[in-house]
């Protein structure tokens, strides 16, 4: 159990399929901070069901959206954010020059 007023930290993750190409290719790492800001276009990991799935948070009129950035993937429809677990805040690069922030 977490202790109140202490946060988590941001972790690592490699992305597994194409649904977020072309901008996350099959295999890069992406940096999630679980105390990130949501915002309407922001990159987030979420739950659904029993498994977690890496989309980008479209604000519509009275629910949220995830969606994915390739086509032919379903739109996942959330009634509020609690099974956000946290926004992509960076894309990890092997030359710092390839490293990308999200915001």
């Amino acid at each position: 159990m977490q202790e109140q007023g202490c946060g988590r930290e941001p972790f690592a993750l490699r992305v597994v399929g194409n649904s977020m190409s072309p901008e996350f290719k099959d295999g890069c790492i992406i940096i999630v901070d679980p105390e990130g800001l949501m915002s309407d276009g922001a990159y987030v990991l979420a739950r659904h069901g029993e498994e977690y799935v890496f989309r980008q948070l479209v604000f519509g009129e009275g629910s949220y959206q995830l969606k994915t950035l390739e086509e032919g993937h379903d739109t996942i429809m959330l009634p509020d954010l609690s099974s956000i677990e946290g926004v992509i805040i960076q894309q990890a690069g092997r030359r710092r020059a390839d490293r990308k922030h999200y915001t």
